[in-house]
């Protein structure tokens, strides 16, 4: 399961009530848009993977908890998992590549500015696209935002600008499809930017 930021009974729901059958959660950081039922999932036996920092941040001490380093890679089930460091406004926060056990990978990453790394034999891609700086800049000028957030959305989203960047610098050969999360509901045109993406890439992209 990735992330739990959502009510635990839709999470129950979702799974047709068998949470205690989920292999494990990763979680990405503190926000509670991310972690909201936490403690209803350690409580489910289910196990919840975190870095140090958001598990101090979150104040959590239980033996469900399963702290993960950057770039150590860990097994989890039949999945093999990646971590690695992402940049926002939070303690220690991380994305994931997943890897089953045909050798699929998928990769995820939400709420940060940049990504540093590359990838490579990437099959499905599910990385966040909060805004786009023109569309910012003129909510800022016509006062539906204030300037004082574009600073903070800055240094904490991935713009529309960085998603083509970091598209561009990957392999993607082997990508079959594209997901674009956490669309901000003022600062982004979502179909816009689905078109747009897949004008570039080619690929099929939706918008989650």
């Amino acid at each position: 399961m990735l992330e739990c930021g959502i009510n635990y009974k839709d999470i129950q729901k979702a799974l047709n009530f068998k949470v205690s059958q989920v292999a494990g959660c990763l979680i990405t950081h503190e926000h509670q848009d991310h972690c909201k039922s936490t403690k209803e999932v350690l409580r489910a036996g289910v196990n919840v993977y975190l870095s140090h920092g958001t598990a101090q941040a979150l104040n959590l001490n239980h033996h469900r908890i399963k702290t993960v380093e950057s770039l150590k890679q860990f097994q989890l089930g039949t999945w093999t998992v990646l971590p690695f460091s992402v940049e926002h406004d939070v303690s220690e926060p991380l994305g994931y590549l997943i890897m089953n056990d045909k050798g699929e990978k998928l990769l995820f990453a939400t709420d940060t500015y940049f990504i540093r790394y590359r990838f490579k034999g990437i099959n499905i891609i599910a990385v966040e696209c909060n805004y786009s700086e023109e569309i910012l800049n003129n909510n800022i000028i016509n006062g539906e935002v204030p300037y004082v957030f574009k600073r903070r959305v800055e240094r904490s989203h991935f713009s529309l600008e960085n998603y083509k960047d970091f598209l561009q610098a990957n392999d993607l050969s082997e990508v079959r499809e594209i997901w674009m999360l956490h669309m901000s509901s003022r600062n982004a045109n979502p179909e816009k930017f689905k078109e747009e993406i897949k004008g570039q890439t080619g690929k099929m992209v939706y918008v989650a």
